[in-house]
């Protein structure tokens, strides 16, 4: 498990070895995220990067009637 050290101006590095798993960039946004009493960063990709991630998705659910 990493640990990282809040700053004096409550900056974080996020360790190499995580940066390169994730394969972010310097200057890429991330958004932070509270959630159940902890903080979570979430890479922001960009719309083009996010095709077909659903891919194989089964979209053959039903539906209600007022639903097209």
């Amino acid at each position: 498990m990493n640990t990282v050290t809040i700053s004096p101006k409550f900056q974080v590095v996020i360790p190499k070895e995580i940066r390169e798993n994730m394969k972010l960039e310097p200057g890429q946004k991330v958004q932070a995220v509270e959630y159940e009493n902890r903080i979570e960063l979430v890479p922001v990709r960009p719309t083009a990067e996010m095709r077909g991630f659903l891919r194989g998705i089964e979209t053959d659910v039903p539906r209600d009637k007022d639903r097209v």
